[in-house]
């Protein structure tokens, strides 16, 4: 077994620059802190740090013991932690808000598995397209979808959608299939809330403006629509996955697809991240990868 007598130490000290600032990062004396590195030099028959009484320099030997240290000490921390957080049982209230959709038919099915695993917890779910002040509403988390805007919030990327264009096989049979972004024109296209959609051409994204005979803020009326083969519509996969694997809907302009966009978790930068809220997230996360697993297998 490795013994880490004075490792803790000779990281300090190469991170600080001294081992008089070692010594009050770690709250022990100087004089400890120079006696520990010492026996690990004696121990390792190496010379780590050159000492003169103006500055502490690394030796080459030492720049490769510390590297290899820090990263130890980083795993063994976040070992620590991992139990840690494995031992705190979630209790009290954590507010958070999502969009609708999303949130209606994803999100809230994930978080009631949790609040049944924790049911200490006290979960206040506000389902809203519209942008929040999280700190001045006291929100400790947003959940947020595609592309984020510049902001103070700190964001954690829990998983990825895609977005399809696609039609119900009847309209296909109908109207063709469009090959080109240019031919959207003359197609009758679902919008939402925008009147462009997104895609990529040739490494770069392009906006393309559709027009159409339904335009609706709510994503599940579009697919309404498309499934009765009234028109194209672009969705996010949470919507059409099941009908695209079901032959329902059919999907077009693949090579023109855009990169997939995140979901993403917004908190305050300037809050502490509970324990709490970091374990609802890491379940949030890891059920979204399963799902996106199982989508891809179908």
């Amino acid at each position: 077994m490795p013994d880490w007598e004075g490792v803790c130490e000779f990281v300090a000290v190469v991170e600080q620059g001294s081992f008089t600032a070692a010594a009050r990062r770690l709250g022990i004396s100087t004089a400890q802190v120079s006696r520990q590195v010492s026996a690990l030099e004696a121990r390792l028959a190496t010379r780590l740090l050159y000492r003169t009484t103006r500055r502490v320099t690394v030796t080459e030997a030492g720049q490769l013991y510390y590297r290899l240290c820090r990263q130890a000490l980083d795993g063994l921390e976040e070992a620590e932690l991992a139990v840690t957080r494995q031992q705190q049982v979630p209790r009290g209230k954590l507010r958070m808000t999502a969009p609708v959709a999303f949130g209606e038919r994803t999100l809230a099915p994930l978080i009631n598995d949790f609040s049944r695993q924790y049911p200490e917890l006290e979960v206040e779910l506000y389902l809203t397209n519209q942008p929040l002040d999280l700190v001045a509403e006291a929100y400790d988390l947003a959940i947020r979808l595609g592309q984020l805007q510049d902001s103070s919030m700190m964001a954690r990327r829990l998983a990825s959608r895609t977005l399809y264009v696609c039609a119900a096989p009847a309209y296909l049979a109908t109207y063709g299939e469009p090959h080109s972004l240019s031919e959207l024109e003359q197609h009758n296209c679902l919008r939402g809330t925008l009147d462009y959609w997104r895609f990529q051409e040739q490494g770069r994204p392009r906006n393309i403006r559709v027009s159409g005979s339904l335009h609706c803020n709510s994503g599940w009326a579009l697919l309404d629509a498309a499934l009765k083969g009234i028109g194209l519509v672009q969705l996010p996969d949470f919507y059409v996955l099941k009908h695209l694997h079901s032959g329902a809907l059919i999907p077009v302009l693949e090579r023109f697809r855009c990169s997939d966009e995140g979901i993403w978790a917004l908190y305050p930068h300037n809050r502490h991240l509970s324990s709490k809220v970091r374990l609802l997230l890491d379940h949030i996360a890891g059920a979204l990868s399963e799902q996106e697993g199982s989508a891809a297998l179908v």
